[in-house]
């Protein structure tokens, strides 16, 4: 089956919910394609003219993070129920991540938890930071044991934040450089904490092809014993731990690069709808056929590993 890993959903009152939380940037994304009605339905017609057979949605970077605990949970619950409902309705097309209300630990946990067995979602969703703070800051660990009990999910999207740089945010590059560097940094991250291999049951997917991780794996390798000297093991044997979604807008190289870095058993096909629509969005897909692209990789990233890795078939 074709699954689409990196695609956005969200609704008008779900965005009104983070306006509510005080994210300022969240009026932004209304109109661009990522609602229902209508846009639901362009959706379904974009999908199915680039043969995609399901997405799984999440609502990344637009998370219900927020000061107010009592605010951003309810916003999470708000959402994952919409997610839920969505996929009641169209089984046959969807799949949701779900949001969880961080920081707040008691709240993430309870509504993980709600998620996964009572709404069926097929895993979680996070930003590579929270409010501007790693993942791996040693308060956020009994999100990752739970996940690891649980043999679930994780997905991994870029927060939108210029990676905390004024270099990046102040000079108009904040999705152009900023959402890789991002992604290169989680995953840098996760790697030298020992994520992968302290919670081996969790699936971890990193968006953008890991950012720039293919092209640094050797110098990672090569520098970590007296830069990072607590990691557990070498950085390229721990990226081979995760998976990376396709989202490389049709750069030809860059695949070539995860594929020889990573492994086609490591890639999932991702969009990134709506953020790349019409004759974009299908050129994310029609990309990974590219003929420098080996055709058993191309059948395996497209049709097979995401549909092993969520049990979707």
């Amino acid at each position: 089956m074709r699954i689409d890993v990196h695609a956005h959903y969200w609704a008008e009152d779900y965005i009104d919910l983070l306006t509510g939380l005080g994210q300022a940037g969240a009026d932004a994304v209304r109109g661009i394609g990522a609602g229902g009605g209508a846009e639901l339905e362009t959706r379904l017609r974009l999908m199915d003219r680039a043969g995609v057979q399901m997405q799984v949605l999440s609502a990344c970077p637009q998370l219900p993070y927020g000061g107010d605990g009592q605010k951003a949970a309810r916003a999470a619950r708000f959402v994952n129920d919409q997610y839920a409902d969505l996929v009641q309705d169209h089984a046959d097309r969807f799949r949701a991540f779900a949001a969880l209300p961080m920081p707040h630990l008691e709240e993430s946990l309870g509504e993980l938890g709600r998620a996964l067995d009572e709404l069926r979602m097929a895993g979680i969703a996070m930003n590579t930071t929270v409010l501007g703070r790693a993942l791996v800051e040693p308060g956020y660990e009994p999100v990752f044991a739970e996940l690891n009990r649980r043999s679930a999910v994780l997905y991994l999207h870029p927060a939108g934040n210029s990676a905390c740089s004024p270099l990046i945010g102040n000079y108009h590059l904040t999705w152009m450089v900023g959402a890789p560097v991002e992604d290169t940094i989680s995953v840098m991250h996760l790697i030298t904490h020992g994520i992968p291999t302290r919670y081996p049951d969790i699936k971890i997917i990193n968006s953008h092809l890991g950012g720039a991780l293919p092209m640094l794996l050797q110098r990672a390798d090569d520098q970590y014993r007296w830069e990072a000297p607590d990691t557990p093991e070498l950085p390229s044997v721990t990226a081979r731990r995760m998976w990376y979604d396709t989202v490389g807008h049709g750069h030809v190289p860059a695949l070539r690069c995860a594929i020889d870095s990573l492994g086609a058993d490591r890639l999932l096909l991702g969009t990134d709808f709506p953020y790349e629509n019409g004759d974009t969005f299908v050129r994310a897909v029609d990309y990974i056929n590219d003929p420098q692209i080996d055709p058993g990789a191309a059948q395996a990233i497209l049709d097979q590993n995401a549909g092993a890795l969520l049990d979707i078939g």
